[in-house]
């Protein structure tokens, strides 16, 4: 229930005490008059006007008193230069906070007044991206769950993996925006670059929406732009173009915010897809059952990453240098002299390229790492020929790549508990 500050207290009108007044009374006409002042709507020219304030448009769907007012609207900016405060990690989010920074830096334009960042707590002690340029630029920075105590306009996240509770999107009175690189509602969460790559989408783009407590990426949509994937692009190429395209309308939005919030729209309930994190269990080639055009999106998109995985002889491998086989190469005898099945891995000298066998067809390997990091000539004379040698009746399909099977999450956590306990 709305709670009227001292401000806001209106005096009584002196009413003898047991005496109702009546509704055509002098007392009654005081009081209605006095009670529009305080609780009625504002009047325009005689008319009621009805135009919602910032915060009431920031906080539409979140609650808040009934008039959208509170002791914050006195601080309330109608317009440019806002304060910001930012949230995010890695590349992506860092380009976001480049053109914040270099937008405050405008003096001409004056559309950044204030601008600070709450980043994750991060092994390196240089910390994450958005960190590194933070300190760079003399930002201040907090870590996560540390957000700082100074009054702000807005929020923004990209890329900030932390979902924000209601308590801390309503201290922002046009809320909290989100640079998200996906054509929303396809690919809500945390990766959704990856699983554009990995599932070989033609169409991308960015959507600037305002988030929403207790689920990712499900707020209003203010702006959204597509563009097409470059043929054969890795989520890493990709994501630095669709970086600076969020980058870009994210000034955008900033430079128009309330009358985009006022136009958002709400995002279709048809196409809904979910990106979740990738796990090492993802780099995993399942030779029988991946097609060579699955394993190359799968490199493309975690490649730079998480190395792509397999077993060879009980050790495992992991696949550094992926390349598609040309038309020459496939033509050669060896491939057909004898009988293959998926994982059956041939070194074709010519090339010098390791070719393995998958579901439909070779792939290509230039380089792998076994306890170092080994060329496919070297993996050749190190590995492969002196198996042959030994077992020089041996078929390819006897020297194989298996699909490497990684222990489920809860056994690795009774694996790590067990080790903890010997060690005590």
């Amino acid at each position: 229930m709305f709670r009227p500050g001292p401000a806001l207290l209106c005096p009584r009108p002196h009413v003898r005490p047991g005496a109702p007044a009546q509704s055509g009374s002098p007392a009654a006409a005081v009081m209605r008059v006095l009670v529009r002042r305080c609780w009625g709507p504002r009047l325009v020219g005689g008319a009621v006007d009805r135009r919602p304030s910032p915060q009431r448009r920031a906080l539409a769907g979140l609650g808040g008193s009934a008039d959208g007012k509170d002791d914050r609207d006195a601080r309330v900016r109608e317009k440019p230069p806002w304060r910001v405060l930012f949230f995010g990690t890695d590349r992506f989010a860092r380009e976001a906070l480049r053109a914040l920074h270099v937008a405050r830096e405008n003096k001409e334009e004056e559309l950044i007044d204030r601008l600070e960042v709450v980043t994750v707590p991060s092994p390196s002690p240089k910390g994450l991206s958005v960190k590194q340029y933070a300190v760079q630029c003399q930002l201040p920075v907090y870590e996560w769950p540390d957000v700082g105590s100074g009054e702000f306009d807005v929020g923004v996240v990209a890329s900030f993996g932390r979902l924000l509770s209601e308590a801390l999107i309503l201290k922002f009175p046009y809320g909290i925006l989100n640079v998200h690189p996906s054509c929303l509602p396809r690919w809500r969460g945390p990766a959704p670059i990856i699983h554009t790559v990995l599932h070989g989408d033609v169409v991308t783009g960015v959507t600037i929406m305002q988030i929403r407590p207790k689920r990712f990426d499900i707020g209003p949509v203010l702006k959204q732009e597509t563009i097409p994937v470059p043929p054969k692009s890795t989520a890493k190429e990709l994501e630095a173009v669709l970086s600076r395209l969020g980058a870009n309308m994210l000034i955008s939005v900033l430079k128009n915010l309330p009358e985009n919030l006022n136009n958002g729209r709400q995002q279709p309930t048809e196409g809904v897809t979910y990106a979740p994190k990738i796990s090492a269990a993802t780099s995993c080639i399942k030779w029988e059952e991946q097609t060579s055009e699955q394993i190359f999106r799968l490199y493309r998109a975690i490649g730079d990453i998480i190395p792509l995985q397999t077993l060879w002889m009980e050790n495992t491998i992991k696949l550094l240098d992926l390349v598609e086989v040309n038309s020459p190469v496939l033509a050669d005898p060896m491939l057909t002299r004898h009988a293959v099945i998926p994982g059956s891995v041939i070194y074709h000298k010519q090339s010098q390229i390791l070719l393995v066998y998958c579901k439909d067809g070779w792939i290509g390997v230039r380089s792998v790492m076994l306890k170092k990091t080994l060329t496919a000539t070297d993996f050749y004379n190190g590995y492969l020929h002196p198996w042959y040698q030994k077992n020089s009746q041996a078929q390819p399909s006897q020297c194989r790549f298996q699909t490497l099977r990684l222990p489920s999450k809860k056994k690795q956590e009774k694996k790590f508990v067990a080790v903890q306990q010997c060690i005590k």
